[in-house]
C-alpha cells in the first residue's frame, strides 16, 4: 500500500509529465512561422528558362543589371599599353648655357605661348656671348670704313691695289665674324634687353608646362640629364603598345584602335596605328607599336596605363558584356536578360571574343537590352533548384 506522501508525489510527477507531453504535441502540430523561419519567398519559375521575383524580393539586391552597349569589333584581345607624350607636339627645354637661376617665370600646369619667358639665368657665358656680338659688330663697322678709305685712296693712286684687296678681305672676315655672333645670339633666343649677364630662357613652342625640374638658386648646365621644363600640347598624345609576336599579322598601319583606362571605365577613346617597329625585343619577343589619339577633353594623361584593342572598323560593332555576366554549361554560354522588372530570362548566346574582363557577343543579344552583369550564377542556381 502506497503511503499518502508518496502518493501525492506520484500524482505531481504524472501531472508534470502530462503537461510536458501536451506542450510538445501542440508544438509539433502547430503551423510554423514561415515569415520568420523559411527566409525570403523563393522565385517563381514562369517558364523553362525564366524566373519572376516579387518587386520587393531581397534577392534582387544581390543583382547588378545594366544595359548592353555596342563596341567596335575587336581583332585581338586587349593589349597592355602606356600613354605618352606626342613628341611631334612636345618640347623638352634645356638651358643652352651654364649659370645660376635667379627667377622662375612659369609654373607647372600653366599655359605658355612660344617666346614667353620661363626663367632668368645669371650666366657668365651669356655675358661673354653678348660681348663677342658687340665686339664683332664694332670690328665689322671699323673694317668696312677702312676698306672704303682704301678704295678712295686707290682711285687717286694713293695706295697700291694689294692694300685695297687686303682691306676688303679684312672687312669680309669681320662681316663673317659678326654674322656668327648674331647667329649665336639668335640661337639663344634673345629678343629683349636684360641686365648684364642675365639670360632669359624662353618657351620654344606653345602649350602646357607638364613638368618643371628646376628651382630658384639652382645651378644649371647645358649637358644636364633631365630637362628643366617639358612643354606639350595635351590634346595630342601617343599610346605605346607592346605587341606579341604571334599577333603581328593582325595589325596594320592605319588600323583604328580603341583605348581604355582605369580612370574612365565606361569611356572608349578612338585612335589609330601610326608606326609599327622594325624589330622585336629579343627578350620579351614583342614589337613596339605606336598609336595616335586625340584628347580634346584632356582626360588622358601621359604615363597612364591603358588597354588597346585593334578593331576591324569604327562603324561595325558587337554587344559587350562583363565576364561575370556569363554562365557556362557544357559547351554553351548563357546570360540572364531582364524582360521586365523582376522577370529574368536565361538566354543562350554565341561568343565572338573573350578577354580577361569583357566578352563580345556575336549572336543572341541586342544593344540596349538589360543584362545581369553580377549575380548570374545565383540566378542559375535558383533556376536549377526550381526544376
Amino acid at each position: 500500500m502506497i503511503k499518502p506522501d508518496k502518493k501525492l508525489l506520484l500524482i505531481i510527477v504524472l501531472a508534470l509529465a502530462g503537461a510536458g507531453g501536451y506542450w510538445g504535441w501542440n508544438k509539433y502540430r502547430a503551423p510554423k512561422n514561415t515569415a520568420a523561419e523559411s527566409g525570403p519567398p523563393p522565385a517563381q519559375r514562369v517558364a523553362a528558362d525564366t524566373l519572376r521575383f516579387a518587386a520587393d524580393a531581397p534577392q534582387l539586391l544581390f543583382l547588378k543589371i545594366q544595359p548592353v552597349a555596342i563596341f567596335p569589333e575587336p581583332l585581338v584581345e586587349a593589349l597592355n599599353a602606356r600613354v605618352s607624350y606626342d613628341d611631334n607636339h612636345t618640347a623638352r627645354v634645356f638651358s643652352p648655357l651654364a649659370g645660376r637661376v635667379v627667377k622662375i617665370s612659369a609654373e607647372s600646369g600653366s599655359q605658355v605661348n612660344a617666346g614667353d619667358p620661363l626663367l632668368v639665368l645669371d650666366s657668365p657665358d651669356f655675358a661673354v656671348a653678348e660681348a663677342d656680338a658687340a665686339k664683332a659688330s664694332a670690328d665689322q663697322l671699323r673694317k668696312k670704313e677702312a676698306w672704303e678709305r682704301a678704295r678712295q685712296l686707290y682711285e687717286i693712286k694713293g695706295i697700291a691695289r694689294k692694300d685695297v684687296e687686303a682691306a676688303e678681305a679684312d672687312w669680309h672676315q669681320a662681316e663673317a665674324e659678326a654674322q656668327r655672333a648674331r647667329a649665336r645670339m639668335k640661337n639663344l633666343n634673345t629678343t629683349t634687353t636684360t641686365a648684364q649677364g642675365q639670360f632669359v630662357l624662353r618657351a620654344p613652342i606653345s602649350g602646357v608646362i607638364t613638368e618643371r625640374q628646376v628651382s630658384a638658386g639652382s645651378e644649371v648646365r647645358p649637358d644636364a640629364a633631365s630637362p628643366l621644363f617639358v612643354i606639350t600640347d595635351p590634346r595630342h598624345l601617343w599610346v605605346q603598345v607592346d605587341l606579341p609576336e604571334r599577333q603581328l599579322d593582325k595589325i596594320r598601319v592605319g588600323h583604328p584602335v580603341t583605348i581604355e583606362v582605369d580612370a574612365y571605365p565606361e569611356t572608349i577613346f578612338m585612335g589609330k596605328v601610326v608606326v609599327i617597329g622594325g624589330a622585336l625585343d629579343p627578350v620579351s619577343r614583342r614589337i613596339q607599336v605606336r598609336c595616335e589619339v586625340d584628347n580634346p577633353a584632356l582626360k588622358l594623361k601621359p604615363e597612364m596605363f591603358a588597354r588597346v584593342t585593334p578593331v576591324a572598323s569604327k562603324k561595325a560593332g558587337l554587344p559587350r558584356v562583363p565576364n561575370t555576366a556569363l554562365v557556362t554549361q557544357g559547351l554553351y554560354s548563357f546570360i540572364f536578360v531582364e524582360q521586365s522588372p523582376g522577370v529574368l530570362q536565361r538566354r543562350r548566346v554565341t561568343l565572338d571574343m573573350q578577354g580577361s574582363q569583357y566578352t563580345y557577343i556575336s549572336e543572341g543579344l541586342r544593344a540596349g537590352e538589360r543584362v545581369v552583369s553580377s549575380g548570374a550564377l545565383l540566378l542559375n542556381s535558383e533556376l536549377a533548384g526550381n526544376e
